[in-house]
């Protein structure tokens, strides 16, 4: 398929930028190099974020991490760690921090429209002290990743707004919503798992093995 007015040079770039208009004064003085006291207040209510990460191709990824709020350890006004709580083992991102460190970051906190975004560099890190300021139900993450944070801001809500990502009444029913197990059969060979043994499967581990 063939698609027209691809925006490919540095001239058309910048052309673009004027016919979308500059950012208003604070959009563009918003951000900082550092953790302040609202940066980690708002990590400390988080429970979830987004990692996003590449490697030396370029070649993107971004994984969820989640946990009770506050999980991720705030070390200091430059520095952060996120636990590594069991997955599926894949190691995606941890194979591209090893290849490219710059990661980017969105905490988020339910209800709220806007998010923290933090950018840095990004090291697999297994110093005991921060592992064992990490334990959840008992466990002990086998590593964390360790942000050294170079830019941070808070993104304005209106794609939360536009979505109604926090309004259950804009949620579809249970019945209308894409099924993971029937994805999974359809894009994995397994033997001969049914759709069924799959989603027994996932629940399996969502509820025995979540850390």
């Amino acid at each position: 398929m063939a698609f027209t007015d691809i925006i490919t040079t540095q001239n058309e770039f910048e052309a673009f930028c004027e016919e979308v208009g500059k950012p208003s004064e604070m959009a563009a003085n918003k951000v900082i190099s550092y953790l302040d006291e609202q940066c980690v207040a708002f990590i400390q209510a988080s429970p979830f974020l987004t990692m996003a990460s590449s490697n030396k191709k370029g070649e993107c990824d971004v994984t969820p991490r989640g946990d009770e709020r506050g999980f991720v350890h705030v070390i200091d006004a430059h520095h952060l760690f996120i636990p590594e709580r069991p997955g599926n083992k894949r190691m995606d991102s941890a194979h591209n921090i090893i290849e490219n460190p710059h990661v980017g970051l969105i905490f988020f906190i339910p209800g709220l429209g806007e998010t923290l975004r933090v950018n840095g560099e990004a090291f697999i890190c297994r110093d005991p002290s921060l592992l064992k300021a990490c334990v959840a139900k008992g466990k002990t993450p086998h590593f964390g990743v360790l942000v050294r944070v170079n830019e941070c801001y808070v993104h304005c809500a209106k794609a939360f707004l536009r979505s109604g990502l926090w309004k259950p009444e804009t949620w579809a029913e249970k019945g209308e919503r894409p099924s993971p197990a029937r994805m999974l059969q359809a894009h994995v060979s397994v033997g001969q798992k049914s759709e069924q043994d799959i989603e027994r499967s996932l629940e399996e581990s969502y509820t025995k093995r979540l850390y």
